[in-house]
């Protein structure tokens, strides 16, 4: 079991870099705060305004995210351990959430945020929850 966050999920439904160890992932069981799915969905709108794929594309990635197989966690359980997290690193909560939920369930995190990993990976504690997708 792993836990993905949107710059993952986003790779599975758009070509760019490490998309396909993106889609490697889709064999294991996938977890992730319930948040993924507004974050993935504003990366491709983001994706769209910036001209990089078409609205339609856009539209029939989001229910290729939908019909993925990743179990939600609900925000709600998770955001006191990801503030604590977010004050210790100095990073913002939202990422954090994926760090909790991977401490919850005694996983790791996959993201390709270079910055968010390179916050975390050399964190005492926290460092061992998360990967980089690579």
């Amino acid at each position: 079991m792993l836990v993905v966050d949107a710059s993952v999920a986003v790779k599975w439904v758009t070509e760019e870099d490490g998309s396909d160890a993106a889609v490697r992932l889709l064999s294991v069981e996938l977890i992730a705060p319930d948040l993924w799915l507004p974050e993935a969905a504003n990366a491709l709108w983001s994706k769209h305004r910036r001209r990089l794929i078409a609205a339609d594309h856009a539209r029939d990635a989001i229910q290729d995210l939908l019909d993925a197989p990743v179990r939600t966690i609900p925000s709600r359980t998770l955001v006191p351990a990801a503030f604590g997290m977010a004050a210790e690193l100095r990073h913002p909560v939202y990422d954090c959430l994926y760090l909790a939920a991977a401490e919850l369930n005694d996983t790791k995190a996959v993201t390709a945020d270079e910055r968010f990993f390179e916050r975390c990976s050399s964190h005492a504690y926290l460092g061992r929850r998360i990967e980089l997708l690579r």
